[in-house]
């Protein structure tokens, strides 16, 4: 018996797989007829159109949906971008939450930084109100001195004391009135951290401790 040559176990190998791909068949609904059209390759009737590749069995194996308008491509793009930013948002509240659980060990925890927070404002509050005491009572000094020069030329010297002290009076009453407002920022955040902390642990929400209010 004759003996093949060397080429041909390649030549069966290309024949079997001509005859896999043969077994497979892309079929679409004919939007003239209505009927289904199928073809080892893709029909033309079938393109720019939903289609199914089945295998020689008549199972489906592939679907391929009718391709996208701009419109509906640019929607889904905007829907992948909503989905990542609540994917990302979602991350970050558990991360959150993590730490928020890491820092408190029990609800006392929050009580205690909270008025240790609070106190700290009110020392602030405290060294801010003095500075400004200093300032003023310094200012009434060169206001006395000042009375001399009614009816004559104030001393330039004399005139820029009295400007700066101003000056400084002003910048110390701001920063007075933004530590007042942090107090109130103080209370939210612990409060939401209370709030949050109950939430995750199940436990019962408690009244929040009532802080050292700032003096007016």
């Amino acid at each position: 018996m004759p003996k093949l040559p060397l080429l041909a176990p390649l030549l069966l190998a290309a024949l079997a797989g001509s005859a896999l791909a043969a077994g497979e068949f892309y079929c679409c609904q004919d939007p003239n007829s209505g009927r289904r059209i199928c073809g080892d390759s893709l029909p033309e009737q079938c393109r720019g159109r939903a289609y199914r590749v089945l295998d020689s069995g008549g199972n489906v194996i592939k679907e391929v949906g009718t391709p996208l308008t701009p419109e509906e491509k640019a929607e889904r793009l905007l829907e992948q971008r909503r989905q990542k930013q609540l994917e990302e948002a979602s991350r970050e509240q558990r991360r959150k939450d993590q730490a928020l659980l890491d820092t408190y060990a029990t609800p006392e925890d929050i009580d205690f930084a909270q008025r240790k927070a609070e106190a700290d404002v009110n020392v602030a509050i405290k060294a801010t109100e003095d500075r400004i005491s200093a300032a003023r009572t310094k200012r009434k000094k060169f206001e006395d001195e000042a009375e001399f020069y009614k009816k004559k030329t104030m001393p330039a010297e004399l005139s820029k004391e009295l400007r700066a002290l101003d000056h400084e009076i002003r910048v110390q009453q701001d920063l007075l009135d933004v530590k007042k407002r942090e107090f109130e920022t103080i209370k939210a955040k612990y409060d939401a951290d209370r709030k949050r902390y109950f939430e995750l642990t199940g436990r019962v929400t408690k009244t929040a401790p009532t802080g050292t209010a700032p003096r007016k």
